[in-house]
């Protein structure tokens, strides 16, 4: 079964997003780990590596992603994670995507994402177990 960690790092208060995800991804038969909001880059990278998951899916809401996400990337590589599949979702400028992807994170999925996509790109992109 596919492990999921769902992460809203910084101050971000609107978790709907989130949810929505989790919830379509529980659906699609992965094992998903929501960890709130308000998270720190240390407490989701803490989480990726005690629950052992192979995805860890951001959402950032704030404008804060050019200095959590990379933070979290690095942690998470840090901690031996280097199989870990990083995905952003949320508020991102498209001029802010390729920096993200430069960072670390495998894919950036925006509002509106189809969440059928993202399920796709999960099953699609995961190393072979």
């Amino acid at each position: 079964m596919i492990r999921v960690l769902v992460a809203k790092p910084g101050l971000d208060g609107h978790d709907r997003g989130a949810k929505v995800i989790a919830r379509a991804l529980r659906d699609a038969g992965m094992e998903v780990i929501y960890t709130g909001l308000h998270q720190t880059p240390e407490q989701i990278a803490d989480a990726a590596l005690q629950e052992d998951v192979q995805v860890v899916a951001i959402s950032v809401l704030s404008g804060a992603h050019p200095t959590l996400v990379p933070r979290i990337v690095n942690l998470v590589r840090q901690n031996g994670q280097e199989d870990v599949l990083i995905l952003l979702g949320g508020i991102i400028p498209e001029q802010d995507v390729p920096a993200m992807l430069d960072a670390g994170v495998a894919a950036v999925f925006g509002p509106g994402t189809d969440t059928r996509d993202i399920i796709a790109y999960i099953t699609e992109h995961l190393p072979a177990a």
